[in-house]
């Protein structure tokens, strides 16, 4: 399947599969809680568990969610795009579907992408991003190692090749001081020095 399928399958409200710069993504509109809600029952993912919103530019979060403009924003835009997931404000409560738990916080990500899930995103705007496994199973490296399941219930599944395999790095930057959640595919201490040095600014 292609660009064109994808960008149809999302627009419909159906969840697909994506290469990212890390791993396999189960992404789905990230506008409407009811594809959300499609693709938690997809993968099994608990009401509680954030998900990530995912862009392929930060200016395109930043439109979505106007309050990270600021110091949230000068910080995520030090160090993406990249293999993260930062953990920011979302004074608004915006994305309730995404927030889990805690409506508070929002985890965004800006991912180095593969040229056609780039296309993808761009047209569609923002989507919800979660690995495409069943809760709590491997990260899937390639189109092969993602499960059965989930592949014959997604509107559309885009190949490209091995990927690395090991998922972002998640750093949480609501507290005074950035908090490590997952260290992932790089370094968190880069991330950190990198904040720290645009925090001092």
């Amino acid at each position: 399947m292609g660009v064109d399928e994808a960008v149809e399958a999302v627009r419909a409200g159906q969840p697909v599969v994506l290469p990212t710069d890390t791993v396999y993504g189960l992404c789905a509109d990230g506008y409407r809680a009811g594809p959300v809600e499609r693709l938690r029952r997809l993968k099994g993912t608990p009401e509680e568990q954030p998900i990530s919103l995912l862009a392929a530019e930060l200016d395109v979060l930043l439109d979505a969610i106007p309050e990270l403009r600021g110091r949230p924003a000068v910080m995520a835009r030090a160090i993406l795009p990249g293999s993260y997931t930062l953990v920011l404000p979302n004074p608004a409560k915006r994305f309730r579907w995404l927030a889990g738990a805690d409506p508070t916080k929002i985890g965004i990500r800006v991912p180095d992408l593969p040229d056609e899930s780039r296309s993808v995103i761009d047209q569609v705007g923002v989507v919800a991003a979660t690995s495409a496994n069943v809760h709590g199973g491997r990260d899937p490296a390639s189109l092969d190692e993602v499960p059965d399941e989930i592949r014959r219930r997604v509107g559309a599944l885009i190949d490209a090749g091995l990927l690395p395999g090991t998922p972002s790095t998640v750093v949480d930057l609501t507290g005074p001081q950035p908090r490590v959640l997952r260290e992932g595919a790089v370094l968190a201490a880069h991330a950190l020095a990198t904040i720290a040095r645009v925090a001092n600014e």
